[in-house]
């Protein structure tokens, strides 16, 4: 199996040269400066283990790759704000033997939200959803780091609309050696659901900055209120936090001075764009058709939204200033 990586970012790339190092197929999709640092330099990568540079092949896009294999999967680690592009591009691109991707090989969701299986679902037979628990960081083209130990990172995997297959099970098998845990699950959108409720303080920390204050976690938990309201109106189950601190504790330690993250990263880079539409924006939507207020997360979703649209940095406003937004909004609910 040769993989694919779609958005050869902090996560894309992480997942990627884990794999390379463990003898795998890798081909790294990148733009930019980020994609030419790669092809002249290679990918530095450091882990839990040290620093390594790996030098897969990288492409732009599928007219560069040629015709793909039958034998490819498809990462998609795009954010999911760029997923109907990637997902477009890539859907048309011919398999050997002939058809498309979209109609032979399998994709694999790996953003935050639960939005990108639904686009993936709309153009591609087969796909699947991946809850991905891989804190990394973009630090500049060409150069990623992800510190975690003893696990890289914890990917549960399984089908997005529901159960598993071999497929799965191989895939899981290849992470497995690669220095992750790969848990292969029949309800892996209830792992993503229950990830997106932490999800939803990314943009408290892209605007007011990543360092824990009580008034930060009061505001993310008003957020998750919400948000477990809308899930029980529109009876979307989820994993407990007992699930997953069983599945995580004690395998994926953090560094203490860790950066920012995926959000955070967005302003950074000034990327132009940020998934909060994706994130808070998912309780909205359910909050709207089930007739659940949510203004906390529509503060949010709105602040973020400015913050990465007129290029402001982060962390560049207080967590009394966001609260206070919150409040009125909720004020007039």
């Amino acid at each position: 199996m040769r993989y694919i990586i779609i958005g050869a970012g902090a996560v894309g790339a992480t997942i990627g040269g884990r794999l390379v190092e463990s003898g795998h197929d890798v081909v790294l999709v990148a733009r930019g400066a980020h994609a030419a640092a790669l092809r002249a330099d290679g990918l530095r990568l450091t882990t839990a283990d040290g620093t390594r540079t790996h030098r897969p092949p990288v492409v732009t896009g599928p007219e560069e790759l040629g015709e793909l294999r039958p034998d490819d999967a498809l990462l998609l680690a795009v954010k999911t704000q760029d997923a109907v592009a990637a997902l477009d591009a890539w859907g048309d691109a011919e398999v050997a033997g002939g058809g498309t991707a979209a109609q032979r090989l399998p994709v694999f969701c790996l953003q935050n939200g639960v939005e990108g299986e639904r686009i993936a679902l709309r153009r591609f037979g087969t796909v699947y959803g991946v809850c991905v628990w891989l804190p990394s960081t973009f630090l500049e083209p060409g150069v990623v780091s992800a510190l975690c130990e003893p696990l890289t990172g914890i990917l549960h995997i399984g089908l997005a609309a529901g159960g598993t297959d071999a497929r799965a099970g191989r895939v899981a098998a290849d992470l497995a050696e690669s220095g992750f845990e790969a848990p292969v699950v029949a309800d892996v959108m209830r792992w993503k659901y229950a990830k997106l409720l932490g999800n939803l303080g990314n943009a408290i920390q892209a605007t007011t900055g990543p360092a824990p204050e009580p008034a930060k976690a009061a505001l993310l938990l008003r957020a998750i209120r919400e948000a477990k309201a809308a899930f029980a109106a529109a009876g979307i189950a989820y994993a407990s936090d007992e699930e997953q601190s069983a599945a995580r504790d004690g395998k994926v330690n953090q560094p203490a001075a860790l950066r920012g993250g995926s959000s955070w990263q967005s302003l950074a880079r000034g990327t132009g764009s940020i998934e909060a539409d994706y994130l808070n924006g998912e309780i909205c939507l359910l909050g709207r058709l089930h007739g659940v207020p949510t203004p906390v997360n529509d503060v949010l979703r709105h602040a973020a939204n400015i913050f990465a649209r007129e290029g402001l940095p982060p962390a560049s406003m207080s967590i009394a200033d966001l609260t206070a937004l919150a409040n009125e909004a909720a004020s007039r609910t």
